[in-house]
């Protein structure tokens, strides 16, 4: 599906996604990454949403969001407990949704000056 852009003023915005992709900036990764307003990071190194935890989020931290999106893929699935629990008592919202929501999440977010993460899973690796 592709997303209509509206005027981003140099942010990164997702402008499409499907099957094992998201697009961000008419750029397609066929790889888990984060995208934050000025910054991507390509090669999110995660293995399985059951095993995400807290250090995988140590890069994104240091970006200091207000709200991270965790887009999950097509359906949604839910990570461990103590890592959702670790990240609000740092006083960061967490919001965990399929890939479509979160990437429509995220421009609307981003657009009203909010300092919001992705962390997307686009592709599961085995462990």
């Amino acid at each position: 599906m592709k997303l209509h852009l509206t005027d981003y003023a140099g942010l990164n915005a997702f402008s499409g996604y499907g099957e094992g992709y998201v697009a961000v900036n008419q750029v397609h990764y066929a790889c888990n990454l984060i995208v934050l307003p000025d910054q991507i990071i390509e090669n999110w190194h995660v293995s399985s949403i059951e095993q995400l935890d807290i250090q995988h989020f140590d890069t994104l931290l240091m970006a200091q969001p207000e709200i991270i999106l965790l887009g999950t893929g097509r359906t949604l699935r839910f990570p461990n407990m103590s890592l959702m629990k670790a990240l609000v008592s740092q006083g960061i919202g967490f919001e965990v949704m399929d890939t479509q929501a979160a990437c429509r999440t995220y421009n609307i977010l981003s657009t009203e000056g909010r300092r919001v993460a992705a962390a997307m899973l686009v592709q599961a690796r085995d462990a």
